[in-house]
């Protein structure tokens, strides 16, 4: 018989803006009141793998680009921690970014699932609950870079080597350059000035040996990266 009164997801939320993780912690409060509890909040690395260990939740809400080695390195790091054998968490990434090699990569890393900030309050909740039951969720465009990506389609390798030679910051502004994103608008989704937008985007046109936003769109678009 099924529990009448079954305890509540718990959940960490890991994301390096401040003000991201208060939004997503007051949509679950209201939306999934009495369904998700969330235990803490962590902004780089270090911070995500001590409170996992501290709390033990069920469910990792993560994001893919962090202080100290992202996402996957969270993931790597508690999977080598003693102190987390004895209750691993389910990892569900929550990112800005949609790109192939980020989905790819992260599920790889070990994640149950991958959706985009764009979700909203319900469909979050119930990626969290699908996830802690043991679904694989996605977003449904992400689905297919997972299965290219394992069908052997997309050459991973490659675009890796493209990209390693960006900071993790300098793929974000890539992306959102290329998507045609203002610098302005660059500046306010990542919460940086426009003169760092202007920086990281000189850097990137000369790491990949571009010269304009349009040669960069074209570039990201052949790497299935948009």
């Amino acid at each position: 018989m099924a529990d009448p009164n079954p305890r509540p997801v718990r959940v960490v939320i890991v994301d390096d803006h401040a003000m991201f993780r208060s939004g997503v912690r007051a949509e679950l409060a209201s939306v999934g009141a009495g369904v998700i509890e969330v235990l803490a909040e962590a902004a780089d690395v270090d911070e995500a793998i001590a409170a996992v260990i501290a709390h033990q939740p069920d469910v990792v809400l993560l994001d893919v680009h962090l202080p100290g080695g992202g996402g996957v390195e969270v993931m790597r790091k508690l999977s080598l921690s003693p102190a987390s054998a004895s209750g691993s968490p389910k990892f569900l990434a929550l990112s800005v970014s949609d790109a192939a090699e980020d989905v790819i990569g992260t599920i790889r890393g070990g994640a149950r699932g991958y959706v985009t900030k764009t979700i909203t309050g319900p469909e979050l909740v119930s990626a969290i609950g699908r996830v802690a039951g043991g679904d694989a969720v996605f977003s449904p465009r992400l689905a297919g870079f997972v299965l290219d990506a394992f069908a052997g389609s997309i050459d991973v390798a490659a675009v890796d080597e493209d990209l390693d030679r960006l900071t993790e910051r300098e793929r974000e502004v890539m992306r959102l350059i290329a998507r045609g994103y203002a610098y302005k608008e660059v500046a306010k989704e990542l919460f940086i000035s426009i003169k760092t937008v202007e920086t990281h985007m000189s850097s990137v046109l000369r790491k990949l040996q571009l010269s304009s936003r349009h040669e960069l769109t074209r570039w990201a678009n052949d790497r299935r990266l948009l």
